[in-house]
């Protein structure tokens, strides 16, 4: 048995390099390979492998050089990135073309946890490969095939909690009842997965998953100050939710986690509301990042976005854009009825909001459609009718004057379009 588009000799090295250490494929490769041979699931690809060895990863990753040149005959280019408190190494091989190109590593070292508080960042410990493996979030991602060579046939699998049985009956189980507790971003991992597979949360699952949002025994809470709330609850939680955005069917994962009542661990307004669903269609078309949009659809937005620790330009976009909407509900039916499209174009493009915020306000449903609309479809892209040098040569100096005139008969021109419209219509 072979991982599909995995050369053997990469294997082979791997375990050669380990030097007597235990080694084992985990997580997603063991999963998705089971599914495959034994399921006839479609082979979904692999962004990277994920191995755990006993002991420390970063002395394989010092004999892995020379392993990998005897085994394929030529010195590998290898970067490496370690993350020392966790004791993983990523590494990037490029390996030649024809056996597949760059190849992504995840060597972890085998480690056991132990979470001081719920949603902390854990205490980690060297541990074994069946430690590392009870760390981990559910029976079918807490399988590992021990590796001899770069014949998996000759492995051994590692099942100690029942993975293959939900395998087979495509059961998404998590390892004990304290999991939800300890790391509440595996809420929106078991979303992702079950969208992505087809998988359905079991029974006990579900439970754990209720009875934790009820308890809520998290330190940080609805209405506390946003940069209180511990990791799994913001920089690991937006990690987590980028990820189901990016890499998965989001629509069918966030409906997911709405069906379970689990959206609550991102914002009550959200589980309660189904108007996100509606808005999320018009993100892609308005160019808004999705965790942007599904943010911006809360209710206290800001709060929201601190608490996930949201970029500072994403932070600014949401500003700006409650700023324009406040500013537009001053704003009388009939002024907003007898603006010109000049008008508009000079609110939207005042140097406060960026395209993004007005594009935001629109989604949310803060400023009025039509002029909104008009004006990033067509009256953004529209120009001067008459170039700069035109009017140099007309006897303008160069200068602030000059692009006030260019602006002036921009909007002259945005009139005459949006007045050419009224008349076509």
């Amino acid at each position: 048995m072979q991982i599909p588009d995995v050369p053997p000799q990469l294997l082979t090295a791997l375990v050669e390099a380990a030097a007597g250490q235990r080694l084992a494929l985990v997580g997603g490769v063991v999963r998705d390979l089971l599914l495959h041979r034994h399921h006839q699931d479609p082979w979904r690809g692999l962004p990277d492998l994920d191995l755990v060895v006993e002991g420390q990863a970063a002395d394989l990753v010092a004999r892995l050089p020379a392993a990998l040149e005897d085994h394929f005959g030529t010195a590998i280019p290898l970067r490496q990135q370690p993350h020392g408190r966790y004791g993983t190494v990523k590494l990037e091989l490029q390996l030649p073309q024809f056996l597949g190109g760059s190849w992504l590593v995840d060597l972890a070292s085998a480690r056991r946890e132990v979470y001081l508080h719920p949603a902390s960042n854990p205490m980690v410990y060297p541990g074994t490969i069946e430690e590392d493996l009870l760390r981990r979030d559910f029976t079918i991602n807490a399988m590992a095939l021990e590796i001899f060579g770069g014949n998996l046939a000759d492995g051994n699998l590692l099942d100690l909690f029942g993975g293959l049985k939900d395998l087979a009956q495509r059961k998404l189980r998590l390892l004990h009842d304290q999991s939800i507790r300890d790391d509440p971003t595996r809420i929106i991992r078991a979303a992702r997965y079950a969208a992505r597979l087809n998988f359905d949360l079991a029974p006990e699952t579900l439970l754990q998953l209720s009875q934790i949002l009820k308890e809520w025994p998290w330190l940080w809470k609805p209405g506390s100050s946003p940069i209180s709330a511990p990791p799994a609850l913001s920089t690991r939680l937006r990690a987590e939710l980028d990820l189901l955005l990016q890499r998965e069917p989001w629509q069918k994962a966030l409906s997911f986690l709405q069906s379970w009542g689990a959206l609550e661990i991102l914002d009550r307004s959200l589980q309660n509301s189904c108007v996100w669903r509606r808005r999320l269609h018009w993100a892609d078309r308005l160019q808004l990042p999705l965790l942007l949009s599904i943010v911006a659809s809360s209710e206290d937005s800001l709060s929201l976005a601190k608490r996930l620790r949201l970029s500072y330009r994403h932070l600014s976009v949401i500003e700006s854009a409650s700023s324009l909407i406040e500013r537009i509900s001053f704003l009388s039916e009939e002024s907003i009825n007898s603006m010109k499209p000049s008008q508009w174009c000079a609110l939207f493009e005042e140097k406060q909001y960026c395209s993004q915020a007005v594009n935001l306000a629109l989604f949310v449903g803060g400023v009025p459609l039509r002029p909104a609309l008009h004006w990033w479809y067509v009256w953004r892209h529209l120009k001067s009718p008459v170039k700069a040098r035109q009017l140099i040569a007309q006897g303008h100096l160069p200068g602030p004057s000059l692009g006030a005139e260019l602006s002036k008969l921009r909007l002259d021109s945005i009139d005459l379009h949006g007045y050419r419209m009224r008349c076509h219509l």
